[in-house]
């Protein structure tokens, strides 16, 4: 069973998670998380990339996708000079 550690919010808004867990998880600074509130709860969960093999299947169901909407590569190459050119 995880050891349980208690924290505050500063007046920034900010939470300290306790050296102890930081450790066990591997949290470097700068690690990014997603934040859900739900009643009385906030839960901290990590984003991390996906490996190679997470993302090739990422990539594959995009193109699928993509393939039975009937998009183009010119039409991806359309859509990006068109957002670009919006800046």
């Amino acid at each position: 069973m995880s050891k349980v550690s208690t924290t505050k919010l500063s007046s920034r808004g900010q939470v300290v998670i306790p050296e102890e867990i930081r450790q066990r998880l591997g949290l470097e600074p700068g690690a990014q998380f997603v934040v859900i509130g739900e009643a009385d709860t906030v839960v901290l969960r990590r984003i991390q990339p996906p490996n190679r093999k997470q993302f090739d299947a990422l990539l594959s169901r995009a193109r699928k996708a993509a393939k039975k909407a009937g998009l183009r590569e010119a039409d991806v190459a359309a859509a990006i000079r068109r957002v670009r050119g919006a800046r």
